[in-house]
């Protein structure tokens, strides 16, 4: 059984009961329906209570059942809440800490609501591309009203219970601290005898002129929602609840979530909130692994990502210092901490007070023996071996036993940097994405000798510091950075070919992502590609790349900290601006080396780009280098500003078909630098088999 029954008196208790959150599953839909319908024949009892078990009332559907038979079997959600609404005795929905989706449209079928302060009350259902699907659209406003019933369903954001105390959602808030049963059963007893049942069903919407208001939240919303059609359509439900019979209302909502349902934007969300779950769990690290303390925190190096890292810790309210060689560089690394919390007050998104406590966790300091007793010390220094070989050698000289020792290294062999330690053990890749205090990705690079707790710990801690962690295996760039390599390779071979930065960067900006190649690369500083580059020269000689980004940064445009990079950049400014001098450097490279270059469409630009990136990330899955399909596309969702409404390259490439992928890369494979484009063993077997990657 999914539902508790216990009969206090004359009113029966039944309380919803499937951990973690009481999702909405059939299981416990079933036994909501059976208890409802036990406690209407039992002559006795004369209300009914339904509760949630732990801590939630309930977060909605079972996410378990999601995009599986059992989601839509009957009772569906639709036929419990026709259950409650239409018992012949009063039921009260009695909510505690969530009320979500599916939950809170429960409580709109009961006849009466109460709940305790403080607790969460929304329809999220915005947030993977749907309406809400059981008459959340259509009863919502009616207890709310328009106005806000349309923002809570449009923005998908929860409001506490307190906020909505005065509405018609709420019969009773209670005292904060009240028994919620004790206190719901009181509440039951005394409307037993009410006569006729209260129906949310029966309210009418009543604002003037709600025609104008939802034409102006049309146009609001229409700007605002981007690529997604959710958010629109949350807006004609709402519509149909003002003008339409609630029962054409209903259908209408169900109509519209289903064909949401089938959407590539919806499929992309859902796969997206699948995801970030997924990739906390490791099949051989159990969910009881121990893990060990994280009270306190080291970062060497105080530079722009070193002061990022800090950051998190701080923002967690872990304590941290930051190790420097200089006083200088230390002085200037705290300055530009105080500063981004200063920034932050002043934009009215922290309070002053908070940005002081958070300042006073970081402290700076010049002697490795003052980071000793660290529970973990995170290294951001150069991206050169023998830099990390010094620092890591007097890691292990100093740290206390059971410190971790992370490494925040791109692209360098995590294994080679264990090795500099008598504790591989203890050391792991924790590489945060630039500026580390904004970007949600970090990805944990897992080394041979990686300690199962250590795993346990970076991918709790990853939590703690409200980062998405995805677990990588040692390569040279691990996820992101080895398949960004093979996508940079294309916009660089394009320019040969006859494209100019301005036209690529445009291209892959309309297909959604948040930043094309060229403005990336100039962001980041070109110089840092190029170091990369030569290393990749001396290790892989046969690898062709084209010399163009090197000639540009020979020509020192590093870019926009140059003032000068693929664009030309105005001092002080950071819109780029089209150069003559880049173009021409392109053309002259091209008639050089005797290449025709010719008119490139923007989709082959994207095509190149994304496949380049889909193609790489078969062979990291074939390799056992990411775990799944599915945290290549959380790496790239999240570090990379890949198109959340495409869901990342592996998902977009299973919504073109696996199929068509092989084909034109194969066409690719033809043309010029068909060498860059051999197909992945795993993603010419999958489409043979018609299968695919997020199979």
């Amino acid at each position: 059984m999914s539902a508790d029954y216990v009969v206090h008196g004359s009113v029966a208790v039944i309380t919803l009961n499937n951990p973690p959150v009481n999702g909405m599953g059939l299981e416990t839909r079933t036994a909501a329906v059976a208890a409802l319908r036990r406690a209407e024949s039992d002559a006795a009892v004369k209300a009914v209570v339904i509760a949630g078990a732990g801590k939630v009332f309930s977060g909605g559907a079972d996410i378990r059942e999601f995009n599986s038979p059992k989601a839509l079997a009957e009772p569906n959600l639709h036929t419990l809440i026709a259950t409650a609404e239409n018992l012949e005795k009063p039921v009260v929905a009695a909510i505690h800490g969530v009320c979500m989706g599916g939950g809170l449209e429960l409580s709109l079928g009961c006849h009466y609501r109460v709940a305790l302060p403080g607790a969460q009350v929304g329809l999220p259902e915005v947030k993977i591309g749907l309406v809400p699907g059981a008459g959340g659209t259509q009863r919502l406003p009616r207890v709310v009203g328009l106005e806000l019933g349309l923002n809570m369903i449009v923005s998908g954001n929860p409001v506490l219970s307190e906020q909505l105390a005065q509405t018609k959602l709420f019969d009773r808030v209670f005292d904060a601290g009240a028994d919620l049963i004790a206190a719901s059963v009181e509440f039951a007893n005394g409307i037993a005898d009410v006569r006729p049942l209260p129906k949310v069903r029966d309210l009418k919407i009543d604002y003037p002129n709600a025609e104008a208001f939802l034409q102006f939240s049309r146009n609001t919303v229409k700007a605002m929602a981007g690529p997604f059609p959710a958010p629109l359509e949350c807006v004609e439900c709402v519509a149909a609840a003002v003008t339409r019979k609630i029962e054409d209302g209903l259908a209408f909502e169900r109509e519209r979530f289903f064909a949401l349902a089938q959407t590539d934007e919806s499929k992309a969300l859902r796969h997206a909130f699948f995801a970030e779950r997924a990739a906390s769990k490791v099949p051989d690290v159990p969910a009881d692994t121990p893990t060990r303390e994280i009270a306190r925190a080291a970062v060497i190096g105080a530079g722009t990502m070193g002061g990022g890292i800090a950051m998190n810790f701080a923002n967690a309210g872990i304590p941290v210092t930051i190790l420097e060689t200089k006083q200088e560089a230390l002085d200037k690394g705290l300055s530009t901490i105080r500063k981004n919390y200063e920034n932050t007050v002043r934009k009215g998104k922290l309070a002053p007070e908070k940005a002081e406590q958070r300042i006073g966790l970081v402290t700076g300091t010049l002697a490795y023996e003052e980071i000793a007793q660290a529970d973990i010390v995170v290294e951001a220094v150069f991206e050169d071996m023998e830099v990390k070989a010094q620092v890591f050698r007097k890691l292990d000289e100093v740290m206390k036993p059971g410190a971790i020792l992370a490494s925040n290294t791109s692209t360098l062999d995590l294994d080679k940097i264990a090795a500099f330690t008598k504790r591989p053990q203890d050391v792991i890749g924790l590489h945060f994405f630039s500026p580390a205090n904004v970007m949600k990705l970090l990805e944990i690079v897992r080394g041979a000798q990686t300690g199962k707790d250590v795993l346990a710990t970076a991918l709790a801690l990853s939590k703690k510091i409200r980062k998405t962690g995805v677990v990588s295996g040692v390569c040279d760039g691990f996820i992101g950075n080895r398949m960004v390599e093979q996508y940079l390779r294309q916009a660089f071979f394009l320019l040969e070919e006859g494209a100019l930065p301005e036209q690529v960067d445009k291209a892959i900006e309309k297909f959604g992502f948040a930043m094309g190649p060229f403005r990336m690369s100039d962001l980041a500083g070109n110089d840092i590609g190029w170091y990369i580059r030569k290393r990749r020269y001396a290790e892989s000689p046969d690898l062709v790349y084209s010399p163009i980004p090197d000639r540009l940064c020979e020509a020192g445009r590093f870019g926009q900290k140059t003032g000068a990079g693929w664009y030309d950049y105005q001092a002080g400014e950071r819109k780029p601006q089209p150069s003559p001098l880049v173009n021409d450097m392109i053309a002259g490279y091209a008639q050089e080396a005797g290449i025709e270059r010719r008119a490139i469409s923007d989709a082959e630009i994207v095509q190149r780009l994304v496949f380049a990136l889909a193609n790489e990330g078969a062979r990291i899955l074939e390799e056992g280098i990411a775990l799944r399909a599915s945290d290549i596309d959380m790496v790239y969702l999240t570090g990379y500003g890949f198109p959340l409404h495409r869901g990342g390259p592996m998902l977009y490439a299973d919504t073109v078909g696996l199929g068509n992928v092989l084909e034109t890369i194969r066409k690719f494979a033809r043309g010029r630098h068909g060498e860059a484009w051999q197909p992945a063993p795993l993603l010419e077997r999958l489409a043979s088999e018609g299968k695919a990657f997020n199979g």
